[in-house]
């Protein structure tokens, strides 16, 4: 722990030029990565470089919005306890500008009780990963957001008259539209893609939380919950002892 308070995370490998990655990419995602403490940024850019990534990098919040005006990138990682400006600062100017209503944010912080983390996706960020961090669930969390940019994972699922699009994040049934919270609106598309077929827990945690799951045993529960509640119908069902899945016939 340093003198700010935040926890800082060692390096496990030895920095140097990075390996070719073992799949070329059509074309190399840009990341920008904004935190003041170096050691964090260095190890965050040596694993991304070794995947193929192209990284930037800014030590504070005036730092990181010039940067991403210059270099556009496809993705902005964000230390949330900042200098000149937070992270929650950035990403509100950022939003609030056309050319990144798109750009994929993410949260970096040792700060990871419920309300940041609340207060830090209510501004726009896409996901949040607490210090200290592992590589692995970086990289993954990292895949993950960007995959969303890909064409093949945005088409809209029709399922009994149901429509759910996950470029404009609408639900339309019955002639209505409805707007779901992120997660919600996640979790109802993963189920929706295999109507019937029953997902586990940890497969839904996994898959619309991440690999580091901070949320508690009822995060489901409560997000089935409130999509019922939204959109007036059951179209989920609770597989007692095993998981859920979509049916409206339910």
């Amino acid at each position: 722990v340093n003198t700010k308070g935040k926890l800082t995370l060692q390096p496990r490998f030895r920095v140097g030029l990075p390996k070719q990655p073992l799949k070329q990419m059509e074309k190399a995602r840009k990341i920008l990565i904004a935190d003041d403490e170096p050691d964090i940024v260095e190890i965050l850019k040596y694993n991304l470089q070794k995947e193929g990534y192209v990284v930037i990098t800014a030590a504070d919040g005036d730092d990181a919005i010039e940067k991403a005006k210059q270099h556009n990138p496809d993705l902005v990682v964000l230390d949330i306890m900042m200098p000149r400006k937070t992270g929650v600062e950035v990403c509100e100017i950022l939003r609030a500008q056309p050319q990144f209503k798109e750009t994929l944010i993410m949260f970096l912080t040792a700060l990871n009780d419920e309300a940041t983390q609340i207060k830090g996706l209510t501004t726009g960020a896409d996901d949040y990963i607490s210090k200290p961090i592992s590589p692995n669930v970086f990289l993954s969390k990292v895949a993950s957001l960007l995959r969303r940019l890909k064409g093949d994972d945005s088409k809209a699922i029709e399922v009994s008259g149901m429509v759910i699009d996950p470029e404009r994040y609408i639900v339309q049934n019955e002639g209505k539209d409805f707007t779901l919270a992120k997660k919600e609106f996640e979790l109802l598309y993963l189920l929706a893609t295999k109507p019937g077929r029953v997902f586990l827990r940890n497969e839904i945690l996994n898959q619309v939380w991440g690999n580091e799951v901070i949320v508690g045993d009822r995060t489901i529960d409560v997000h089935i919950r409130k999509i019922r509640q939204k959109l007036g119908v059951d179209c989920i069902t609770t597989v007692k002892g095993v998981g859920y899945k979509f049916d409206m016939a339910c």
